[in-house]
């Protein structure tokens, strides 16, 4: 979610004060708790993690689960890493907080399945992985009191009005890294001032991505202390997943077109504008939904549309998989996009064909892929201007128009690792050192 709160009693829209606000939001969350409860039971079906240690949602631990954090006595950083893209962030990072913080202990949450899978790999002795408490005070002061942490760190988009009330009230300095908030999202904030502007203003500080950023943040009474980037460009790709995508692609005849990290809808617009073109790619294509809990459905489509085609997860060799002879690959698996974009020529852009404010595009950028998005990119706007602007990007209106840009592509013969992607991502580096710099300057006593 993203809201946020204060312990002031300003007088906000209507005459509601912020305090007054922050009790009604709570107990709205209070009485929620049985339809959270009904939710993750319901996902748990699909997603088995999410019928895992429930009650960590609401404050309540298992001994042992806390048990690291009481060895050792170094300081105790709190990093909330919401879902897997935030995770990935978080490792960038969690490697430069142990460089900075000698000792550190790490309380990493999360609130997705996909968030904590990928988040168990940066995880060392001391450290413990939590769920994010259920934005009630119980939860949040429960979750405080357990793990009493020294800082806390929120990554990109979470700000939740009790956890920050908690925080100020427990006198724990929490900051927003690497914080990116749309056009869209700042509407909806400011439907809520209330709730929202206390919130914000109540954050010891935040550093964005963006100076655009930076701006909508500052509307919303945050402090902004900086614009040092966004910790994606510091990401490297797998080294050994690339080696070995650029290895399998080097024997394949034909290019290969991947639509990445898409979501729902828009494999059916894909599949409509295959069947409408006269002038078909001539390429192999390669489908990996964003999701995990829509491969079985991606592949249901696939089966229904008549193509034939090849699910990774049935080949624990990758050259076994893309030997098949399949109209389509889909990569069904977690954890390979490396892999995937070093297979890869072409990227259409997940997340960009249907209103949903695109994906990251700056992981296909390193590994050296030609972009195409389409007219959704408000959650990544500045990196998807940036990456126009470079060369490293196209942008088409629709997926009808995408594939016609694959076409022109694949027909203009310059998609030899494309350099200007590669430039592109390698150009904006260091954001992950600027803002942990930042944070050691101000909280001088977790060293």
């Amino acid at each position: 979610m993203g809201r946020a709160p204060g312990e002031s009693g300003v007088t906000a829209a209507g005459g509601l004060s912020a305090r007054l606000a922050l009790q009604m939001y709570g107990f709205l969350c209070w009485a929620l708790i049985p339809v959270l409860r009904w939710r993750l039971r319901r996902r748990a079906q699909a997603e088995p993690t999410y019928g895992q240690r429930v009650d960590e949602r609401f404050g309540y631990y298992a001994a042992e689960v806390l048990e690291p954090l009481r060895q050792g006595s170094g300081p105790r950083v709190w990093v909330h890493a919401v879902s897997l893209g935030e995770t990935r962030a978080a490792g960038l990072l969690l490697t430069a907080l142990r460089e900075a913080i000698p000792g550190v202990r790490i309380v990493l949450t999360h609130g997705t399945a996909t968030g904590r899978a990928a988040g168990v790999a940066l995880l060392q002795p001391g450290d413990v992985q939590l769920w994010q408490p259920w934005d009630t005070p119980g939860a949040v002061r429960r979750f405080l009191d357990a793990c009493a942490p020294q800082m806390g760190l929120l990554i990109e988009t979470e700000v939740w009005p009790n956890v920050v009330a908690g925080c100020a009230h427990a006198g724990v300095p929490l900051y927003l890294v690497n914080a990116r908030l749309s056009e869209a999202s700042l509407r909806g904030y400011q439907r809520a001032p209330w709730l929202s502007g206390p919130a914000f203003a109540a954050l010891a500080g935040v550093w964005a991505q963006s100076d655009a950023d930076a701006s909508r943040l500052r509307a919303l009474g945050a402090t902004v202390r900086g614009v040092p980037g966004n910790f994606k460009f510091d990401a490297r790709p797998d080294s050994r997943q690339v080696e070995q995508g650029r290895a399998l692609r080097a024997a394949l005849r034909k290019p290969v077109v991947m639509l990445a990290s898409s979501r729902e809808g828009e494999e059916s617009q894909w599949l409509q504008a295959l069947n409408t073109m006269d002038d078909v790619p001539d390429c192999h294509w390669l489908l990996v939904p964003r999701h995990p809990q829509r491969f079985d459905a991606v592949a249901d489509l696939l089966r229904g549309a008549g193509l034939s085609f090849a699910r990774r997860s049935q080949h624990s060799v990758v050259a076994d998989w893309v030997a098949v002879p399949a109209e389509v690959w889909l990569g069904d698996s977690l954890g390979e996009m490396a892999l995937y974009y070093s297979l890869a020529d072409v990227v259409l852009l997940g997340g960009s064909f249907e209103p949903l404010g695109g994906q990251n595009l700056i992981e296909a950028a390193a590994c050296g892929c030609t972009v195409v998005m389409g007219p959704h990119t408000f959650n990544f706007s500045e990196v998807a201007e940036r990456a126009v602007a470079a060369g490293a990007a196209v942008r088409v209106a629709d997926m009808a128009e995408a594939l016609e840009a694959v076409v022109k592509l694949l027909q203009s013969g310059t998609l030899q690792r494309h350099v200007h992607a590669q430039d592109f991502a390698a150009a904006y580096g260091g954001a992950v050192a600027r803002t942990v710099g930042a944070l050691m300057a101000l909280q001088p006593r977790l060293t």
